[in-house]
């Protein structure tokens, strides 16, 4: 009785080293999650770009939840995108044009909504803009600001409390870009903080496609296949950034 046994489990064990293992199925893929901020310029010197901006936010938004070719059904994320605009008019306006619209629910901001107008309080806007976004607490967000001139009247906080305000955001893991719209002067970046592979200059006539392109970037940010979004050389002249220096003089 004990040989028969014994032959049973070595013939058991035989079996199990030459038939392969079952497969464990795969885990299930998830979603992540990321919320553009968009603080556009309203401010009067916009004028004559402004269709155009209006236009790169809007293509924005529709590359952002635009899933990439070969992406993995399931594994897509959720986008939300926020767009605010300022201008300084007695006081700071700022005004929230759309508030945490999933990409694909995106209703193009048209100039019924905004235009040009008023002065740049710069670092008002973006005190203003970093509340909205800690007030939401997303786990990852994007921070597009968009101007087109200096920082002239702001009010509520100071360089400084600007530069707090940003910091704050990247010790939440937040991404912050910088945008000159047909604008090549960064010092108000610098001051605040920002990285010069942050800030790029966008030429009219580029503004779409560089935004599009920045969506991308971002979407990749979100689900984590990039840790972080920078501007490279091609990204550059794509944007037009030597043009722009060499119509504005710098």
């Amino acid at each position: 009785m004990k040989s028969t046994l014994l032959s049973l489990a070595m013939t058991g064990l035989s079996l199990a080293m030459v038939l392969p293992a079952a497969a464990k199925p795969a885990p299930a893929p998830t979603a992540g999650s990321i919320h553009s901020y968009i603080l556009l310029d309203r401010t009067g010197s916009m004028s004559g770009i402004w269709d155009e901006a209006l236009g790169s936010v809007n293509a924005y938004a529709a590359s952002v939840g635009e899933a990439e070719e070969g992406e993995i059904e399931g594994a897509d994320i959720k986008t939300a995108v926020t767009l605010a605009v300022f201008d300084y008019q007695e006081s700071l306006q700022f005004d929230v044009l759309r508030k945490a619209v999933p990409a694909e629910d995106w209703t193009d901001v048209t100039n019924d909504e905004a235009n040009p107008r008023g002065m740049t309080p710069l670092f008002d806007a973006i005190g203003r803009v970093i509340s909205l976004a800690e007030a939401d607490k997303p786990e990852k967000a994007v921070i597009v600001i968009m101007t087109d001139g200096h920082e002239n009247s702001s009010k509520e906080i100071t360089r400084d409390g600007a530069k707090a305000a940003l910091d704050r955001a990247k010790a939440n893991g937040w991404e912050v870009v910088f945008l000159g719209a047909e604008f090549a002067s960064f010092g108000d970046a610098d001051a605040v903080g920002m990285s010069a592979s942050k800030t790029m200059a966008v030429g009219q006539g580029r503004m779409q496609d560089s935004m599009s392109a920045l969506a991308k970037k971002s979407r990749a940010y979100g689900k984590g296949e990039e840790a972080e979004i920078v501007f490279d050389e091609a990204d550059r002249a794509a944007a037009d950034e030597e043009g722009v220096k060499e119509r504005k003089g710098q």
